[in-house]
């Protein structure tokens, strides 16, 4: 790397480093020594194979007196380059490589390059309107994330690494989309595991935050500034279509509907009745009101219940329904809950298959990566065995393309999507 190269990065992530650089040179041994991680000899063959996450256990040596946050190199025990990423050493992954190039400049143009990249594999696959643009380690930008509702983008920057440079982030955005508006929705407590704290607000001119989009040829309604996550969930928008022949003439009932976009798609595409269930009274209600903004409104009813014991109460009384439609959050985020979950998914299927009529159809889902495709279809099948019912598989399926499943790295293959029908 050239000398005014390495001076103008450090400029980036040091302002007061030109005040310094008199007793510091950037050719000189102690500068390189700063900026250099050295690995241990024994390493995951998750390093080894690719994935970005270095954790502080699996590192030899690494910097002192180098701002959390700033971009060091990596390298193996015997002194072979890895790449380049974000070091913070109040994190337990200590870094979370960028690059493996290591001509490689970590810089504006840097970040806007990532992201045109990005931009030009959605477009190829379809994703123009609505999209996650930025999946984090899949698009090579990790713990980024970058939705995109037509106009409007929601950002997410939950390491320190990516934060720093979120103003290079936001003219990135600037100058390819020329955008209505960005936003920030940070308020989420995996940053505090980076020394981060929980905000949300306008990284452009405000806007109104409540917006509508278009998804197969429906509307819905977006909350950006209160809404899940980033205000919608993209990642089933494929998924929906799949339902389209099952719900034709059915009566259907949805659980866990949050904004009720399972439960829309099934009521325009033919379904004789849909009820939907969530214990929000917030969604239920943004939920008719998608329902209403679709023309729907006369079979598609919401009401706040909680699912789990609605589920188990209609199944003692005998209620059946041609299609059951469950997509519960999360069970658990770390691997010390992963039973939890495990029980937790096979018994709100084993209610759901209760409800189902002899032949009627069970869409169900699940979004922990924790909870991997293999293990998944495996409680289905302890849920069918328990309930005394036989299943056969219609479609399994992830998320949309549009969020990248990069094989070997589990936490980019997350969704899981399955309909069945329950004889």
């Amino acid at each position: 790397m050239r000398k005014d190269s390495v001076l103008s990065l450090v400029l980036q992530l040091r302002p007061d480093f030109k005040n310094l650089n008199s007793t510091i040179s950037p050719n000189n041994s102690t500068f390189a020594r700063m900026n250099q991680v050295i690995l241990k000899k024994k390493i995951s063959h998750r390093v080894a194979n690719g994935h970005p996450w270095i954790f502080a256990n699996e590192v030899n040596e690494a910097p002192g007196g180098v701002e959390p946050g700033a971009i060091v190199d990596v390298y193996t025990h015997d002194k072979k380059f890895i790449g380049k990423g974000y070091f913070n050493p109040r994190s337990q992954i200590l870094v979370r490589l960028l690059t493996r190039k290591k001509d490689d400049v970590v810089n504006e143009e840097f970040f806007y390059n990532r992201l045109l990249e990005a931009w030009k594999y959605r477009q190829q696959l379809g994703y123009v309107e609505n999209c996650r643009l930025i999946f984090g380690e899949a698009d090579n930008l990790p713990q980024m994330i970058i939705d995109k509702f037509n106009d409007y983008f929601v950002i997410q920057t939950l390491a320190l690494g990516i934060d720093v440079w979120k103003p290079a982030i936001v003219a990135a955005l600037e100058k390819i989309f020329k955008p209505k508006g960005i936003y920030e929705r940070n308020d989420v407590p995996v940053r505090e595991l980076e020394g981060l704290p929980q905000q949300k607000g306008f990284l452009s001119a405000p806007f109104d935050t409540k917006i509508v989009i278009n998804e197969n040829g429906l509307k819905f309604n977006v909350d950006i500034e209160n809404g899940q996550k980033t205000g919608y969930f993209l990642d089933q928008q494929d998924n929906r279509r799949a339902i389209q022949h099952i719900v034709k003439g059915a009566d259907v009932l949805g659980a866990f509907t949050y904004t009720g976009t399972f439960e829309i798609h099934a009521a325009a595409y033919g379904a004789k009745s849909v009820l939907g269930l969530d214990i929000s009274q917030n969604a239920v209600d943004q939920a008719n009101r998608n329902a209403a903004l679709n023309g729907v409104d006369n079979i598609c009813k919401f009401e706040c219940m909680n699912a789990f014991d609605v589920l188990k109460g209609w199944a003692r009384e005998g209620k059946q329904y041609d299609v059951v439609m469950l997509d519960p959050p999360s069970f658990t985020k770390t691997r010390d809950n992963i039973q939890k979950a495990i029980t937790g998914y096979k018994e709100i299927n084993l209610r759901g298959m209760k409800l189902v009529k002899p032949g009627g159809f069970l869409v169900t889902s699940s979004c922990t990566n924790l909870v991997q495709p293999e293990m998944f279809l495996d409680i289905i099948g302890l849920a069918a065995k328990d309930a005394r019912r036989r299943i056969r598989q219609v479609a399994f399926q992830s998320q949309s393309a549009d969020h990248p499943i990069v094989w070997e790295w589990e936490n980019t293959h997350y969704l899981k999507f399955l309909i069945v029908q329950v004889l």
